[in-house]
């Protein structure tokens, strides 16, 4: 799996309408993220994985909502998997293992709350 963190000033999607979709593009055989805040609180961050790819097993020591915005995914938590589609959300707990992998490509947003 090839990451490619994709850094952009998030001054230019203040106060701006935008969709969630175009905020982030697929890349072949990539996962490409984008921070939409990031504050002392907590963050915004949006992925695009392609088919196939993923993140592998890890805990975050905060609560983290994923939000699939296109295609559909598999998001594991403590070891069960969840199939989840283009609408569709799941909270991942804090401090348990999670998993996610792209059944088919999709774009999700993630939402970190730390406080």
């Amino acid at each position: 799996m090839e990451n490619k963190e994709e850094q952009r000033d998030t001054r230019h999607t203040t106060g701006i309408v935008s969709k969630l979709n175009d905020l982030v593009d697929y890349q072949a055989d990539a996962v490409v993220s984008r921070t939409i805040i990031d504050k002392e609180t907590g963050t915004v961050t949006l992925f695009s994985f392609d088919a196939g790819q993923g993140l592998s097993e890890h805990t975050a020591p905060f609560d983290a909502l994923v939000y699939v915005c296109d295609g559909e995914a598999e998001v594991t938590i403590s070891g069960k998997p969840n199939r989840l589609k283009e609408g569709e959300m799941v909270i991942m707990p804090a401090n348990e293992p999670h998993a996610l992998r792209a059944i088919k490509k999709f774009k999700m947003m993630l939402v970190m709350i730390k406080s």
